[in-house]
């Protein structure tokens, strides 16, 4: 993963020419960029709520001081973090600001790691609410379709189901375990003509095999002991729009028998009766397992798995697309913030590093019940998940070492000397544990 603190720009204002450049020079040496003002009102004049950074000021200068610049500065968006450089006869002043809101403050004189230290952590702060806000800008763009992602693999699957969309085709979705194949189905249905008709979902696992036939093509009243009512199943109500069926794999041999004539035809005849009925639907069908394996083992109907697969999607897991780990996270925790109505908690850089390195198994939905978790606090002990057989003392302390490890070497951009030098290790040490945690610059 990038160190995207470069990315971010940190507004320097300070009215004292000398110090603002040794400043700026400090800020600059620790690789960040900076913009540097001479009074509040040189930065007011420029900055927006969008502003891709955060602001460093001292709190005495003439005319709009640190503490009005903060003011004014929360009016325009209270999420820019602000940090006050004070004097020892401010810091009451300061510590009531950031009571009232302001990131951090400083006094002087300035140590050069602890004004490193706040800025990379209110970078952080600042890259996670404008993450939130294009997250934003993306569902409203996506029609409500959360796709998220900048990987060249979520890039060409967008770009595919906007092509397949308009098509009107039937399609198969393949897939983990929580990767989002319901997300990619309703995206199918919302992006083609039958956007403003019905989209069925029915889950084929989640149904005993004695309930699934009258679910799917509905019944007449007398059809078998109980069926008192006419009941439209799932297939006819979905007539006009979109069928999805997820799992298919679970559906049994003799449903699938009757699901291909109905696929076929465009036509269906519920339980009870032989009269057939005219169908005019999309039919989206998903699996989480590889169903042309699963058609040549006897467990699906070959004939069927052809007639479903005229197009096939494949939705890449995440660990094969883990750049777009933090953006998701950053979704999952404003949407878990909104729900439990709580502010959104920041997110460390070694958590962020851990979260790129876990695999997720279970995909989109684990990270989002992490998430969840993580917003209540119920995380605050671990650095992230804990994989399978992490319990004990000697694999938390594995796992903690690899966590720095990525996270220094990020910070570094793999410039192997300044990791030396900061880990204070010897260099055969440092490539002995990098090889033990199986990291090198491709990960």
């Amino acid at each position: 993963m990038n160190d995207l603190t470069t990315e971010l720009t940190i507004a320097l204002v300070d009215d004292d020419a000398d110090f603002r450049a040794a400043t700026a020079q400090t800020i600059s040496l620790a690789g960040f960029a900076v913009e540097t003002y001479p009074d509040a009102a040189a930065l007011l004049d420029v900055i927006t709520p969008d502003f891709a950074g955060i602001v460093v000021s001292d709190i005495r200068m003439p005319r709009i001081s640190g503490l009005d610049l903060f003011t004014r500065l929360r009016a325009l968006d209270e999420t820019i973090p602000v940090i006050l450089v004070t004097g020892h006869g401010d810091i009451d002043m300061a510590v009531n600001a950031v009571q009232a809101g302001a990131y951090d403050f400083i006094a002087k004189p300035l140590s050069a790691q602890r004004l490193v230290q706040s800025i990379r952590r209110a970078l952080d702060m600042r890259r996670l609410v404008l993450e939130n806000r294009d997250l934003a800008q993306r569902l409203q763009t996506d029609d409500g379709a959360p796709l998220l992602g900048q990987t060249p693999a979520m890039e060409r699957l967008r770009r595919t189901l906007r092509q397949i969309a308009v098509a009107d085709i039937d399609v198969l979705v393949e897939g983990e375990t929580g990767s989002g194949k319901e997300v990619v189905a309703s995206a199918l249905h919302q992006w083609g003509r039958r956007a403003s008709a019905e989209f069925v979902a029915l889950n084929c696992g989640a149904l005993p095999e004695t309930v699934i036939e009258s679910e799917l093509f509905g019944h007449e009243p007398g059809a078998f002991t109980g069926a008192t009512a006419r009941r439209i199943g799932r297939i006819e109500h979905a007539s006009g729009g979109t069928l999805f069926l997820d799992e298919i794999e679970s559906m049994p041999l003799a449903t699938q028998v009757k699901l291909l004539r109905v696929l076929e035809q465009r036509r269906i005849s519920p339980l009870g009766t032989n009269k057939e009925r005219d169908l005019d639907l999309r039919v989206i069908a998903a699996s989480k397992v590889d169903l042309n394996q699963a058609s040549r083992d006897g467990k699906f109907r070959e004939d069927l798995y052809y007639r479903l697969n005229v197009v096939s999607v494949s939705i890449p897991p995440l660990r094969e697309r883990r750049d777009d780990i933090p953006l998701l996270f950053a979704h999952f925790l404003a949407r878990a913030a909104k729900r439990f109505q709580v502010d959104v908690p920041a997110v460390s850089p070694i958590l962020r590093d851990f979260l790129v390195g876990h695999d997720w198994p279970g995909n989109v939905r684990e990270l989002g019940h992490f998430a969840e978790r993580f917003t209540l606090g119920l995380e605050v002990d671990a650095p992230g998940p804990q994989p399978a057989g992490a319990s004990s003392l000697p694999d938390r302390v594995a796992q903690a070492e690899a966590a720095i490890l990525r996270e220094t070497t990020t910070r570094h951009d793999w410039n192997i000397a300044a990791c030396l030098a900061e880990l204070g290790i010897p260099r055969k040490t440092f490539y002995d544990k990098l090889k033990r945690h199986g990291l090198s610059r491709s990960r």
